[in-house]
């Protein structure tokens, strides 16, 4: 089932193109990595498939199932290193783009959570500050809220940027295991 397609794209800012011609789709199922030097446009790339940069030409088609509902799993910044948050309260907060408006997490978002917890192994710690985890922690945490999200689709932008070689092996075993 094809869930994306990009047709003859070019993107850009303020009339600067930054990447043009891109033609691809991605399918239920596929595996999609993005390579290219800094500043070749990658996370512009991704922006798109996000729908949070419009073509400067052609087009792209999303499947009407994916309006609002691809997993976004960010690069780790500096920012957020201090963020004052559980582990559960992360992990719900991907509940929050399925809600029409923001009031309680229902108990059905709270089970969604805990079950992409465990997915992750990183149930024993749901009542952990966030800011405390190590790295590898805070990415498995990133992961888990992309997957609360409860889409097809999850796009991971340097998923093992600023981890250890041990680490980032298993974060991108984890995303196989996940596809």
């Amino acid at each position: 089932m094809e869930l994306i397609r990009f047709e003859k794209v070019a993107l850009g800012y303020e009339g600067q193109t930054v990447v043009k011609g891109l033609n691809f789709e991605v399918n239920k199922g596929d595996y999609l990595c993005i390579l290219g030097q800094n500043g070749s446009g990658k996370s512009t790339v991704m922006k798109a498939i996000l729908g949070l940069v419009s073509p400067v030409e052609g087009r792209i088609l999303r499947a009407k199932e994916l309006k609002n509902s691809i997993g976004y799993l960010p690069q780790q910044q500096l920012t957020q290193a201090d963020f004052p948050a559980s582990v559960r309260e992360v992990v719900l907060s991907g509940c929050l783009g399925r809600k029409k408006a923001f009031c309680f997490f229902t108990g059905k978002d709270k089970a969604l959570a805990e079950e992409k917890m465990r997915k992750m192994e990183i149930l024993d710690l749901a009542d952990r500050c966030y800011r405390e985890l190590s790295g590898g922690q805070k990415q498995r945490v990133s992961i888990a809220r992309a997957l609360a999200k409860d889409t097809d689709i999850i796009v991971a932008d340097e998923p093992t940027g600023n981890l250890d070689p041990k680490n980032a092996m298993e974060i991108m075993q984890l995303l196989e295991q996940i596809n």
